[in-house]
């Protein structure tokens, strides 16, 4: 079935998220809230036919190498594949994923389309001309952010479609990671810039669902007391657009706190969970009260059983899952009842590092790959399938 044909019988695309379906503790003055301990399914069982540790009951299949085509398809798939999100298209859904290729104009990202029985049906690319495009953020108007990771970076605004891509200058230039769309006010997003004293942003667009104009503001930590815990204060970013030797936005506002390393980013029942990979942290942020915690900290996790943190992801019940970067090729489960555990290691690709990981409309299937896996070293694409924990009346 060509493109064309598929989506005009597929109805409106949709985000492919969800909102998480249970409550995810968060720390309080005692310190994270996330301890090494047994997760939901089980240990990890030898490694399949595609290196990849499962737990019982789940399998892998690779959907995508890099380099080569897509089956079925004349879409040659990008290589580094990193940040991704699905899609709702009503019959079936779309996976896209960025290319943190770092020469231009070799980045951007691409497409797979997938029918409701998880075949595939088409790829394409979204996104061309862009360089290091890392992680990035699915909008509730069914658009995808990708975000360029270097000091001049920016955020396009991208259709799974495959329609031409929309720079957002509004929401600055600088390492952009990862970025998240607030279900409760649609003029907000948040935003994590990958820099060791990385600045922790608000985008509000001014008339929302076009994002080319809004405020953008970098926020200040006020702690609660000796630890990291505390509030969030806003401050406006200057100039979103510095060019040449001026003023990083991170460095804009004297006042405003460094995270270190800001990867990805995540809303879940009423919190956004954003990681940092230079402390091996997931912080947990309030909104509504503007607090922010620390929700799992391998420091003062004694089985310290995530470590890298990048790319994050929730499924349908709750549970949140962190890829990591360059340790043990881990995708991490946080669980709702507060135990870290590995949902899957995929093993003889320690050069690499796991990004992208996303569910399906469904919650059934979950899409992650391996950076730099491959007899080329230039990326897999794995879709994985078992009992996730679905969630009341799903």
């Amino acid at each position: 079935m060509k493109r064309r044909d598929f989506l005009k019988s597929s109805g409106t695309l949709m985000a492919g998220g969800w909102l998480g379906g249970s409550f995810l503790q968060t720390a309080g003055a005692g310190g994270a809230a996330v301890v090494t301990g047994p997760g939901p399914y089980g240990a990890l069982q030898a490694a399949d036919a595609n290196g990849i540790m499962l737990p019982p009951g789940f399998t892998s299949r690779v959907i995508a190498t890099s380099t080569s085509l897509v089956a079925g398809t004349s879409y040659t798939w990008h290589v580094f594949p990193d940040g991704g999100a699905t899609f709702s298209l009503g019959s079936g859904y779309v996976y896209v994923s960025n290319s943190e290729f770092f020469l231009l104009p070799n980045g951007g990202a691409g497409a797979i389309v997938f029918n409701h029985r998880g075949d595939i049906v088409d790829a394409y690319s979204i996104l061309t001309g862009t360089t290091q495009n890392c992680a990035g953020g699915a909008t509730l108007f069914g658009t995808w952010l990708s975000c360029e990771e270097s000091p001049g970076g920016a955020v396009w605004e991208c259709d799974p479609l495959g329609s031409a891509a929309i720079k957002l200058d509004a929401m600055g230039y600088f390492s952009h990671e990862a970025a998240a769309h607030d279900p409760n006010d649609l003029a907000t997003f948040y935003l994590t810039e990958d820099q060791g004293d990385g600045g922790f942003y608000r985008f509000t667009a001014d008339a929302p669902p076009d994002l080319t104009s809004g405020l953008l503001e970098i926020a200040e930590l006020v702690p609660d007391g000796g630890g990291p815990n505390g509030t969030l204060v806003w401050h406006e970013v200057p100039d979103p657009n510095p060019g040449g030797q001026q003023t990083q936005t991170r460095h804009q506002v004297a006042a405003s706190t460094g995270f270190n390393g800001g990867e990805g980013i995540v809303y879940s029942q009423g919190r956004f969970y954003f990681t940092t990979k230079g402390d091996d942290r997931v912080w947990a942020y309030n909104p509504t009260d503007q607090s922010v915690c620390v929700h799992y900290d391998a420091a003062t996790d004694p089985g310290a059983q995530l470590t890298g943190v990048d790319n994050i992801a929730v499924s349908r019940w709750g549970d949140l899952f962190v890829a990591e970067d360059g340790t043990t090729m881990e995708l991490v489960l946080l669980s709702t009842e507060g135990t870290a555990s590995p949902l899957l290691r995929v093993v003889g690709q320690d050069h690499s590092e796991l990004c992208g990981p996303a569910f399906d409309p469904s919650g059934k299937r979950l899409y992650i790959s391996s950076q730099r896996g491959g007899v080329a070293r230039a990326g897999i694409t794995y879709e994985i399938t078992g009992a996730f924990r679905l969630g009341m009346g799903c």
